[in-house]
């Protein structure tokens, strides 16, 4: 689509490029589909590295994969705004969303949403069929199973959501190797358990927005009592999992452990906190440094491995 189609389409009282394009990333939710972007990336260089691919024999794939996930990722946040338009307004952290604020319309953010699904999906198919049948599993977990279903109606929807982060990391690999190995496995549970806390402080950092918009986040739902032992339950969950990736070395098991038990410590500090919601700020910032620290150190230390 043209700059002008674009500009057109998108057009209210807060005209120009700049403003244009920061609308648009925050469209396809740009911060979620880097952080996705290097799960998927980790996961294509351990496939390389397990199984003894030249990865620079293999850009075509690469290119395809990365591009394809990029795509599958943004399309798939388009359509939650396009999907929770009614329930945005409400909500401060999303109250500025383009879908919100009248920058796009409904139907120019539905066309960009099923554009970037479909290209996504053709580009992870000629990676392999194995990746691009992951990707449609990914999208149906976010779009479907997540913000169609979940979300507004059940406590459970972190978890449910946590499905479709923890399948990019499958996607790289399955691009390298269709036959997933335990070494997939282990990134595909990593993901899915390291998420719940990481959505659990951040649901409590906007428990009174999720109450008005209605949403049953747990901590909206069973307090935040409740909410702490959930999270020290996943942490705790997330502890062995860096083991079932042997091949990594003692050096990353040291270091995976070390993250993993500070963020045990710095969740049971929770219990005894004055202000939780300082608490779960501190707690939010740290799963961020800690996903990325982590899937960082697995390609350095897949190389020395």
């Amino acid at each position: 689509m043209s700059n002008s189609r674009t500009l057109a389409a998108t057009r209210n009282t807060e005209p120009g490029t700049t403003s244009v394009v920061k609308d648009f990333f925050a469209l396809i939710k740009i911060g979620i589909v880097n952080s996705n972007l290097v799960t998927t990336f980790t996961g294509m260089w351990l496939a390389f590295q397990f199984t003894g691919g030249h990865f620079l024999q293999e850009l075509d794939v690469i290119f395809c994969t990365m591009l394809g996930a990029a795509l599958i990722i943004g399309g798939s946040g388009a359509m939650n705004n396009f999907i929770d338009q009614d329930i945005d307004p409400i909500m401060k952290r999303t109250k500025a969303r383009p879908t919100v604020t009248g920058r796009f319309k409904p139907s120019f953010v539905l066309t960009i949403a099923l554009s970037f699904l479909f290209v996504g999906e053709i580009l992870l198919f000629a990676a392999s069929f194995a990746a691009g049948m992951w990707g449609l599993a990914g999208i149906l977990a976010y779009v479907v199973l997540y913000s169609m279903w979940s979300k507004r109606k059940h406590v459970s929807n972190t978890i449910v959501g946590s499905i479709s982060g923890a399948i990019p990391p499958i996607i790289g690999w399955a691009a390298v190797e269709p036959a997933l190995s335990s070494g997939a496995i282990a990134l595909f549970l990593i993901m899915f358990a390291w998420q719940p806390p990481h959505f659990y402080a951040l649901a409590m950092k906007r428990t009174e927005e999720y109450r008005a918009a209605n949403i049953p986040m747990l901590p909206v739902v069973k307090g935040f009592k409740r909410t702490k032992y959930s999270m020290v339950f996943w942490i705790l969950l997330l502890l062995p999992l860096p083991f079932l990736l042997p091949e990594l070395g003692g050096g990353f098991l040291l270091l995976a452990t070390a993250l993993n038990v500070g963020w045990l410590i710095l969740a049971l500090k929770g219990f005894t906190a004055k202000d939780d919601l300082k608490w779960a700020n501190k707690m939010f910032i740290y799963s961020l440094n800690h996903m990325t620290i982590l899937f960082v150190s697995m390609i350095i230390f897949a190389v020395f491995s």
